[in-house]
């Protein structure tokens, strides 16, 4: 009985789940070619996902038994950190935290990806998709932040109790346009954050941060669809050439990001949440392999994975998939544990498939 006035609930309480619980009013500048009519045109636009679809997918999200889809308690290995091994970090390395959440150390300073360190990528903290590990370390112990790279304004990407502790500790943001006011809601201040449009690129210091385009959506409440852009970056220290993906659908724009900014040491490309039913938005395991050949990358880091659940394929799947198209073309691929640093120039060739153990 218990189980079905659960299910019952979920099915209530879903939709605020997938658009969020508010939304808010933006006056993003504008980014000419694709902004019409007070938003961003998205390939989530032509998607042609309608109201009975939704529900399916809601239902498959929130409700269907979980059996494969999610790891047992432990499955997923974590390196444990204290902040004496982030200030330890060498230059040119990297440690994974969660989902899409990375911590450069470049040219001596840190640079941190879309950081979610709540328990939930949710609008609310009693329901929603959970994380399925604990973190490599707690918020409290994060050292001073120069850079926060912030690609767009979804529950696992843009996680305002996260960001709210860590203002103060955070010397600038990048983000896509139409963030900025939602960040100064949550205390930073204007010469804090800095909006891009994509092919924009600004130097701070010895580093170049380049917004870049993304094949996705935007929107956290039921009126503010695509009222904010999304982004892809590129980031370029004296030593490494890097991309981060965020989330995007397989497009042509990758070869043109590679054609401007590549060849890249490493790329870091979303690999997991995918569907064919929203495959416009987030990319198939094949084609991660495939935009990484189009960005002229070297090493493929794939992330969005092993953290949350946000489609229905089992959680192991994106691994297997991915490490199989890449043998097919010859990738070099890392799949590093949480929390393991690792070098972006010099990764470990061997890679453990630590997501096939039962017990750690």
């Amino acid at each position: 009985m218990k189980n079905v006035y659960f299910k019952f609930v979920s099915l209530l309480l879903a939709p605020l789940i997938l658009i969020g619980c508010a939304s808010r009013e933006v006056n993003p500048r504008y980014s000419a070619d694709f902004y019409q009519d007070g938003t961003f045109v998205s390939a989530m636009d032509n998607q042609n996902i309608g109201f009975s679809e939704t529900v399916k997918i809601i239902w498959q999200l929130f409700v269907q038994e979980t059996d494969g889809l999610e790891p047992t308690a432990g499955q997923i290995p974590v390196n444990q950190l204290t902040q004496a091994d982030l200030l330890n970090m060498p230059n040119n390395s990297v440690v994974r935290f969660a989902h899409s959440t990375l911590l450069f150390r470049l040219d001596g300073r840190f640079i941190l990806t879309d950081p979610v360190f709540s328990e939930r990528a949710s609008p609310v903290q009693f329901f929603g998709p959970k994380r399925f590990h604990p973190l490599p370390i707690e918020l409290e112990e994060m050292p001073f932040i120069d850079i926060v790279i912030l690609s767009h304004n979804h529950y696992d990407h843009l996680d305002e109790a996260t960001l709210k502790v860590m203002q103060s500790r955070i010397g600038h943001v990048y983000t896509s346009i139409g963030l900025k006011s939602h960040l100064q809601e949550l205390g930073f201040s204007d010469s804090q954050v800095t909006e891009l449009d994509w092919w924009e690129s600004i130097n701070d210091k010895s580093l170049q941060i380049s917004a870049t385009p993304a094949q996705h959506f935007s929107g956290r409440g039921m009126f503010d669809r695509n009222k904010t852009l999304w982004s892809s970056w590129v980031i370029k220290s004296t030593q490494a050439n890097l991309y981060f993906g965020a989330d995007s659908g397989y497009f042509d724009g990758f070869k043109e990001i590679g054609k401007r900014f590549g060849p890249f040491d490493m790329t870091f490309l979303e690999d997991g949440a995918y569907n064919q039913r929203w495959s416009k938005i987030h990319m198939m395991p094949e084609e991660v392999v495939q935009a990484h050949l189009d960005l002229a990358g070297k090493w493929l880091f794939p992330v969005h994975n092993g953290s949350f659940k946000l489609s229905t394929h089992p959680w192991q799947e994106p691994f297997e998939r991915v490490e199989q198209a890449a043998k097919e073309q010859n990738v070099q691929i890392v799949f590093p544990k949480m929390g393991e640093i690792i070098s972006v120039l010099q990764p470990l060739t061997e890679t453990e498939r630590w997501w096939q153990t039962s017990e750690n």
